[in-house]
């Protein structure tokens, strides 16, 4: 539990105790005080009648006044007595009431926190403690946003009744490019969303592309069954439509990927991706010779990013076949695994090409190019087509990191001079 909880719950505490333990020592010297008032009253009284006595037999009275002042005295001592003395329970020593005190100290601490455990909703502080701690965690500190889904996956593992915190965790082991435990996550996420079939749409769709990054875009069983389960809850669902027009694109369907794509166009016209959606449209209209709708078209820039001018080593001018598949990742220095910051599908007759990269390519909303510093631009043409680098494919990359700008006076320079071995 945190430092701020344990101050309030030991202030708490320790104003329940002085409600308890104060009438315990307090109550006794109420009771001594009227005590010692009695006893005093009884002493007067004793004085008084001895003067009366001495009076009397002296002389000074006789028997009618000394009758009357007796009688006087003895009204007035019982008026000063309170008739609540005569019966009243009162804590028999000083033993007692450090029993009830020493009982108190320890049961009423201990039941707090026993009753706030099985009852109250720490978890839950500590889960958003957590949670805010993951969001303000940069990417350089890798080693801390691992210990933190840690702690949250532990957490939540515990009580599970957290939509917010699955979501949080899938997207933090996106970035950490765990996408086994991304998948994971999401299925988590709509478990907990279970009675919003929309949201647990999403929840599949996003378990969808977190398999098929780990797969290397390869679309697997697992990743058509998460495609699947998404899709039955709602047939446009943007996740699912992007993986399928990507697939689609990569089996040269293009007319079904320009669907896909399209579609995502009309249901979701502010998708954070959809400069990169109509990206892929256009150039699925081009790989079929037609011209692009002209919103499509007139797509524009913008941005942070990085232009690229590509071109093919005069070493494999002629080994490369015209319709052999371009791909040009972005991603940070040192980064070799995962979903790259961008993206782009082009074509080997297009050599040479200059492109700029920015956030419409990106795969995803947590990994955007606009987000970095700088970032290593490889090219690589496929023999198969297929995303994952392959012995005989063709590549080529930035020697050193290349700065992300919004503005940039000349294109770098990326050579494919090298085949890939094994």
């Amino acid at each position: 539990m945190t430092d701020t909880f344990w101050i309030a719950a030991t202030v708490l505490i320790v104003l329940a105790l002085l409600f308890v333990l104060y009438p315990v020592f307090f109550h006794r010297l109420g009771t001594r005080k009227q005590t010692d008032l009695k006893n005093q009253n009884l002493m007067a009284y004793r004085s008084r009648m001895k003067e009366l006595d001495n009076e009397y037999e002296a002389g000074i009275l006789d028997d009618e006044n000394y009758r009357q002042l007796k009688e006087e005295l003895a009204g007035s001592m019982l008026d000063d007595v309170p008739e609540q003395d005569q019966v009243r329970p009162v804590i028999s020593g000083r033993r007692s009431a450090m029993a009830v005190a020493l009982v108190s100290i320890l049961l009423i601490p201990a039941a707090t926190v026993y009753l706030y455990e099985r009852w109250g909703a720490m978890d839950r502080v500590e889960q958003f403690i957590t949670m805010q701690e993951m969001g303000t965690t940069e990417g350089s500190r890798q080693a801390q946003m691992t210990e933190l889904s840690g702690q949250l996956r532990e957490r939540l593992e515990a009580s599970p009744d957290n939509p917010d915190g699955w979501a949080m965790l899938g997207r933090t082991y996106m970035r950490l490019e765990r996408f086994d435990d991304a998948a994971w996550a999401f299925r988590q996420l709509a478990d907990s969303v279970n009675d919003d079939s929309r949201a647990r749409a999403v929840a599949y769709g996003l378990s969808a592309q977190a398999l098929f990054f780990g797969s290397q875009g390869a679309m697997t069983k697992e990743v058509t069954a998460a495609i699947e389960q998404a899709r039955e809850l709602n047939p446009d669902e943007v996740n699912a439509l992007g993986l399928l027009g990507i697939n689609a694109f990569s089996q040269q369907n293009y007319r079904e990927a320009i669907e896909y794509w399209e579609r995502i166009e009309t249901v979701a016209p502010d998708h954070p991706q959809i400069g990169s959606i109509r990206e892929g449209i256009r150039e699925a209209y081009t790989r079929l010779g037609e011209e692009p709708p002209a919103q499509v078209a007139a797509a524009e820039t913008s941005g942070a990013g990085v232009t690229v001018r590509v071109t093919l080593s005069e070493d494999f001018q002629n080994q490369v076949p015209a319709d052999t598949t371009l791909f040009l990742f972005a991603r940070q220095p040192n980064v070799q695994q995962g979903p790259p910051l961008a993206v782009a599908r082009l074509t080997a007759d297009q050599l040479p090409v200059e492109i700029r990269l920015d956030d419409r390519y990106a795969m995803s909303p947590q990994a955007t190019i606009s987000s970095v510093d700088e970032v290593v631009v490889t090219a690589r043409l496929s023999r198969s087509g297929n995303v994952a680098a392959q012995a005989g494919d063709w590549q080529g990359s930035t020697d050193v990191p290349v700065a992300v700008n919004e503005s940039q006076e000349a294109p770098v320079a990326v050579v494919i001079d090298q085949q890939l071995i094994d």
